[in-house]
C-alpha cells in the first residue's frame, strides 16, 4: 500500500493520556515507547481502512515530570519556564510517535512520511484565566514549602486533594495555531502530520507583532478542534480510557450515550453530566467541532476506536 492511495475521510485523531502513560506506571522511557507502539498499531488499522490522518496527543504527566526535575535539580541547572517544558514534552511524544508509527506502517507496507510539528497556540493575554489560575502542574509541596515558592515565586498554589499544595496556572482558551499554514502544507501533499501536542506552546500576540511564549495550559481537547477545523477534518475522533460518554457517570443511574446532537450534548453539558477536568473539555470541543462544519465528532477508547468510525462504538455527536 503506497501513499498515493485513494483515501477516505480525513480524521484527527486525538490520543489521551493513556496511550502514553497508564495509570500506576513509573514513566520509564520503555514503559511510554511500548504503549506509544501500542496506539500506533491501532493508528495502522485506521490507514489499512483507507482514512487519512493527523494526529494530536495530551502530555500532562510528562510535563509534570519535566517540572519535577526542574525542582530537583534548581540548585545544579537552572529551571525552565513552562512553556519551554511543554515544548520539551511535545517534541518527546512527538518523535516516539512518529518513529513507532513509521514503523508499525513499514510492517504493513504503507509509506506515508510522518512528521511532528511543535505547535505555538496563541490565546488573549486579556483571557480572564488568567486573573484566575485553575489547572494544577508539576509536584505536591508541603504547606511550608508552599508559602515560600508564593512569595519567592508569585505562584498561585492550591491544596489538591488532601494530598498536599501543587502550583496552579492559567488555562486560557486557544485562539488559533501559528503554524496552521505549515500544517495544512505538509497535510495536503499526504504526510501523517502530529501537531498541537497538549494543546500547544501557550504564547500571546505582542503590539509589535511578535510572540511570548506565557506560563499556562491550554486545553489539548479544545486545540484538537482548531487543528481539526483547520485541515478540514471531517471527524475528530477523540481516543481516551472510557469507551463511551454517560450520564450520571459512576452513579447507580449511569447511562451511556451511543449517537446525541450537539443540542442535546450542550443541554447535558449545561446540567453538569461531564466533569471540568476530563469529559466536559472533550463535550465542548465536539459542539464547536460539529457547528463549525465538521460532519462528526466521536468520543471511545483507544481499543474501540475502528468500530466507532463505523459506528460500532463510542459516542458519536453530530447535528442530527
Amino acid at each position: 500500500m503506497r501513499g498515493s492511495c485513494l483515501m477516505k475521510k480525513k480524521v484527527l485523531v486525538a490520543l489521551g493520556g493513556n496511550a502514553i502513560l497508564r495509570h500506576k506506571e513509573k514513566g520509564t522511557a520503555e514503559e511510554q515507547l511500548e504503549n506509544v507502539e501500542t496506539a500506533c498499531q491501532h493508528l495502522v488499522e485506521l490507514i489499512r481502512d483507507g482514512y487519512k490522518l493527523a494526529i494530536t496527543h495530551g502530555n500532562g504527566p510528562q510535563v509534570g515530570d519535566i517540572l519535577l526535575k526542574n525542582e530537583r535539580s534548581k540548585d545544579i541547572l537552572p529551571p525552565m519556564p513552562l512553556d519551554i517544558c511543554g515544548a520539551q514534552s511535545q517534541g518527546m511524544i512527538g518523535y516516539m510517535l512518529q518513529q513507532s508509527l513509521r514503523n508499525e506502517m513499514k510492517k504493513a507496507n504503507i509509506d506515508i512520511p510522518v512528521v511532528s510539528v511543535t505547535t505555538q497556540t496563541v490565546v488573549d493575554q486579556n483571557d480572564q484565566a488568567f486573573h484566575n489560575p485553575t489547572k494544577p502542574i508539576g509536584p505536591f509541596y508541603t504547606a511550608p514549602e508552599s508559602d515560600r515558592l508564593k512569595k519567592e515565586k508569585g505562584w498561585s498554589m492550591i491544596e489538591d486533594s488532601g494530598r498536599g499544595y501543587r502550583r496552579v496556572v492559567p488555562s486560557p482558551e486557544p485562539k488559533t495555531i501559528m503554524e496552521k499554514g505549515i500544517i495544512k502544507t505538509l497535510f495536503r501533499s499526504n504526510a501523517i502530520v502530529i501537531a498541537a501536542g497538549g494543546g500547544g506552546v501557550p504564547v500571546i500576540l505582542k503590539e509589535n507583532g511578535s510572540i511570548k511564549g506565557v506560563d499556562a495550559v491550554i486545553d489539548k481537547d479544545l486545540s484538537a478542534q482548531i487543528f481539526a477545523s483547520d485541515i478540514g477534518a471531517q471527524v475528530l475522533l477523540m481516543l481516551t480510557d472510557v469507551e463511551k460518554i454517560s450520564l450520571n457517570y459512576r452513579k447507580p443511574r449511569q447511562m451511556d450515550l451511543n449517537k446525541i446532537t450537539t443540542k442535546k450534548a450542550r443541554h447535558y453539558l449545561q446540567e453538569g453530566h461531564f466533569a471540568p477536568g476530563s469529559m466536559a473539555p472533550k463535550v465542548k470541543a465536539a459542539i464547536k467541532f460539529v457547528e463549525a462544519g465538521g460532519e462528526k465528532a466521536i468520543i471511545a477508547s483507544l481499543e474501540t476506536g475502528r468500530r466507532a468510525l463505523k459506528g460500532r462504538a463510542g459516542t458519536t455527536i453530530s447535528q442530527a
